[in-house]
C-alpha cells in the first residue's frame, strides 16, 4: 500500500519475440497473467499483448489509469546493438534477415516507450503516462525473476537458459533477500537454446514450439551421434561454459537454422515437417538430449560452487521446459529446486513486474513482503497460485454463452456433476474440461484440460490421431492426487506444474516383447503400441512419466474428481492434456472450449457445472466446427 492506502500496481508486458504476455503484480501478489494467444487465437502470438491487457483490466475491474508502473521485459537498444553487431560481423552475409528486421527496431522497437504510450492510449488509457512510469528490465533478469520471487525460497541461486535475450544466452544470478546479483553470463551466439533449436529444424519440427517434439521422441532413440556431435558442434568447458561452433549453423546469417554443413555431417538432409520420422530422427533427438542434459549439469555444478553455499535453485527461460533434463537435474543435485511453470517469454513479463515491485525506489518494501514469504517447508508453496491466474467465467456467462451457441446442456450441482463424469470416464469416454481460472504458461494444469482414463490402452492413439490431431508418439501426462503419488511413481514426489518426469513403479509395468532397436528401420507404431504398465497411456518407452500432481488446497475440483475415480477404480490417476488441437492455442472461452469439442470427437464436454454430450448436440450445417487436416499443421 502507498501512503493513502492504495495498493501499488505493476503491470508487466513481454512481446515481439513469441508468447508475447501480460502479467498484474498489486502489492507484491500476482493477480492475473495471461499470453495473448489465448485471445487472439494465434498460437505463441507475439504482438503487443492488447487483448490480455483489456482481458486482465476486465477481471480485474480496473482501468489503465490505476496501474502505477508498466515494465517491459528487456532493453530494446541493447537488443538492437546485438542485431546490429551481428549483421556487422557477418555482412554481406546476413543482409535479408537484418532487412527484414531493421525497419521495426528502427521504429517501434527502439521508440518502445513511445510505442507503449500510444498503445496503451489505444486500449483506453486516458491520463498522461510519465516517463519514470514505464520501465525496462533486461530479459534474462526478467527470466530470473519470474523464477526467483514467487518461488519458496528466501535465498537461491538462479539459472535462466534460452536462445537469447540482448546478448546473454545463459546467465548465473545469486538471489539474496530483493537482490539479484549476477555472477556469471555466456553471450549469443553461444546458445544451448539456439542449439537445440538447430536440431528441432533438422529433424522436421517448427522451432520455438516443436522442441517439446524433439524432447518426446528421444526415449524412441539412442544417442549414437553424441560423440559426434560434441566433437564438431559444442564445445564443453570443466567451468560450466561452453562454445558452438559457428561453421555448422546459419541463424546468424539466414532465417534457417542449419545448412549444407551441417547436413554433410550427419550424411542427411533436413527432415520435411511431416514428413515419415526414422531412426535417424530418433537417434539424432536422443543424442541431442543427452547432450543438452550434460551441459545443463555442468552449468549447474559451476553455478553451486560460485554460489556462496546457497544450496537452492530456481530455473527460467526456455529451455526450463525440458522436463526430461529438469528431472536429471533435481535427481542428481538436490530437492530444493524450483521452476518458473512459465518458464518461456510469457513469464518475462510477469518476472519485469515482480522484479520493478521488489526492486523499485519508490516500491522497496521487501522487507515487510519478505516476512511474509514462504520459507522452504516440506510442502514446498510458492506465491503461483497454482498457476491459474487467468480469466474464469460464472455460471451465469456460461449458461448465457452456451445458449447462444446453440448448444445442448444440462446443470447439474457438484456432487452430481463429478459422479457423472466419473461414470464418463469409466465407459471410455474422453471430457473436455473447462473450470475456473485459466492456466498460466504452456501446460494445461486441470482448468483448461482433457481428461481420459490412463488405464486405457488406446487412449494415446485415439486421442493423439482424433482429438488432438497430432503424432502419433507424442505421450500424454497423469494428473494424480498428491497423496497417492507414491501409488504409482518412484520416485514420488510434488510435482504441480508438469515440469519433472518420474518412473512408473516396478511392479506396475508390463513385460514388453524385445523388438530389435539395431535395425536399420524398426517397427516405430509397433513399440508405440506395447502397453508398458497398468497405466499404458501416460507409460512412456522408457517407463517415465510426466507427472502432475493435484492437491486439494489448489484445485478441489479435480481433487475431488480424481477421489471419486479412485472410489470405483482403485487409481486416483487420469490423463491430463492441454484442451486444444495442434495448431491452435488452448482455450480460452466458452466459445473456444464448445468450438473444439464439436470439432473433435471429445465425447463430453464440462464447463463449470454444465454437462454437454456429443451424442445431444445438433449436427451444425457450418465451417464453424471443422478443423479439417490437422495432421499436417503445426
Amino acid at each position: 500500500m502507498n501512503s493513502i492506502g492504495k495498493p501499488i500496481r505493476v503491470l508487466g508486458i513481454s512481446s515481439f519475440y513469441h508468447d508475447s504476455a501480460v502479467s498484474v503484480i498489486e502489492d507484491g501478489r500476482i493477480v492475473f497473467a495471461a499470453q495473448e494467444e489465448r485471445f487472439s487465437r494465434i498460437k505463441h502470438d507475439s504482438s503487443f499483448p492488447s487483448k490480455a491487457i483489456s482481458c486482465a483490466l476486465s477481471y480485474l475491474n480496473l482501468d489503465l489509469d490505476d496501474i502505477d508502473f508498466f515494465t517491459f521485459y528487456e532493453k530494446p537498444l541493447l537488443k538492437m546493438e546485438r542485431i546490429v553487431d551481428t549483421f556487422l560481423e557477418n555482412a554481406p552475409n546476413g543482409f535479408q534477415q537484418f532487412r527484414q528486421a531493421a525497419p521495426t527496431f528502427f521504429g517501434s522497437k527502439l521508440l518502445m516507450r513511445k510505442f507503449i504510450c500510444d498503445s496503451l492510449r489505444s486500449i483506453g488509457m486516458t491520463r498522461r503516462i510519465e516517463p519514470n512510469e514505464i520501465l525496462f528490465v533486461p530479459h534474462h533478469l526478467s527470466h530470473a525473476s519470474s523464477a526467483y520471487y514467487p518461488s519458496p525460497f528466501p535465498c537461491a541461486i538462479v539459472l535462466t537458459v534460452d536462445a537469447v535475450g540482448e546478448w546473454a544466452s545463459t546467465s548465473i544470478c545469486l538471489a539474496k533477500g530483493s537482490t539479484l546479483k549476477m555472477l556469471k553470463q555466456i553471450d549469443f551466439p553461444n546458445s544451448l537454446g539456439l542449439f537445440y533449436s538447430s536440431f528441432t529444424y533438422f529433424a522436421g519440427f517448427r522451432v520455438n514450439s516443436g522442441e517439446y517434439k524433439l524432447m518426446g521422441l528421444a526415449p524412441y532413440g539412442e544417442p549414437i551421434y553424441k560423440e559426434l556431435i560434441l566433437e564438431n558442434l559444442l564445445a564443453l568447458n570443466s567451468d560450466g561454459s561452453f562454445s558452438l561452433n559457428m561453421d555448422f549453423f546459419e541463424f546468424t546469417k539466414k532465417n534457417v537454422m542449419v545448412g549444407k554443413k551441417f547436413e554433410r555431417l550427419f550424411g542427411k538432409k533436413a527432415r520435411e515437417p511431416d514428413s515419415e520420422i526414422t531412426k535417424f530422427e530418433m537417434d539424432l533427438a536422443a543424442s541431442v538430449q543427452s547432450v543438452l542434459e550434460e551441459a545443463l549439469i555442468g552449468l549447474v555444478r559451476h553455478a553451486f560452487e560460485i554460489g556462496e553455499g546457497v544450496e537452492n535453485i530456481c530455473l527460467a527461460g526456455g529451455v526450463a521446459l525440458n522436463c526430461v533434463a529438469n528431472s536429471k537435474l533435481r535427481d542428481m543435485f538436490f530437492k530444493n529446486i524450483w521452476i518458473q511453470p512459465a518458464a518461456g517469454d510469457a513469464g518475462g513479463s510477469l518476472g519485469a513486474a515482480l522484479y520493478v515491485h521488489h526492486n523499485h525506489s519508490k516500491l522497496r518494501n521487501f522487507e515487510k513482503i519478505g516476512e511474509s514469504k514462504n520459507a522452504i517447508s516440506s510442502k514446498n508453496e510458492d506465491i503461483m497460485e497454482g498457476a491459474f491466474l487467468g480469466p474464469k467465467f460464472t455460471n451465469h456467462q456460461v449458461q448465457s454463452s452456451l445458449e447462444t451457441l446453440g448448444a445442448n446442456f444440462d446443470f447439474y450441482e457438484e456432487r452430481e456433476l463429478l459422479d457423472a463424469c466419473v461414470n464418463l470416464l469409466l465407459d471410455g469416454k474422453a471430457l473436455g474440461w473447462f473450470q475456473g481460472r485459466m492456466e498460466f504458461g504452456p501446460r494445461a494444469l486441470g482448468n483448461r484440460s482433457i481428461l481420459a482414463d490412463s488405464r486405457s490402452p488406446q487412449m494415446q492413439k485415439r486421442l493423439n490421431l482424433k482429438t488432438k490431431f497430432r503424432e502419433s508418439f507424442r505421450p500424454f501426462a497423469p494428473c494424480v492426487a498428491i497423496e497417492h503419488v507414491s501409488d504409482y511413481f518412484s520416485p514420488a514426489f510434488e510435482s504441480p506444474y508438469m515440469l519433472f518426469t518420474t518412473s512408473v513403479r516396478e511392479d506396475l509395468r508390463v513385460q514388453q516383447n524385445v523388438l530389435s532397436h539395431s535395425s536399420e528401420e524398426p517397427n516405430f507404431l509397433e513399440r508405440l503400441n506395447q502397453p508398458r504398465s497398468e497405466i499404458p497411456s501416460v507409460t512412456h518407452l522408457d517407463y517415465s512419466a510426466r507427472v502432475q500432481t493435484v492437491k486439494k488446497d489448489t484445485n478441489p475440483k479435480l481433487h475431488e474428481l480424481l477421489m471419486r475415480f479412485k472410489k470405483k477404480t482403485g487409481f486416483a490417476i487420469l490423463i491430463n492434456t492441454s484442451f486444444n488441437v495442434r495448431g491452435e492455442p488452448i482455450v480460452c472461452s466458452v466459445e473456444d472450449a464448445f468450438k473444439c469439442f464439436m470439432g473433435t470427437d471429445l465425447d463430453a464436454l464440462v464447463i463449470e457445472n454444465f454437462l454437454l454430450l456429443k451424442e445431444n448436440q445438433l449436427k451444425l450445417e457450418t465451417g464453424f466446427f471443422d478443423y479439417g487436416d490437422r495432421v499436417g499443421t503445426d
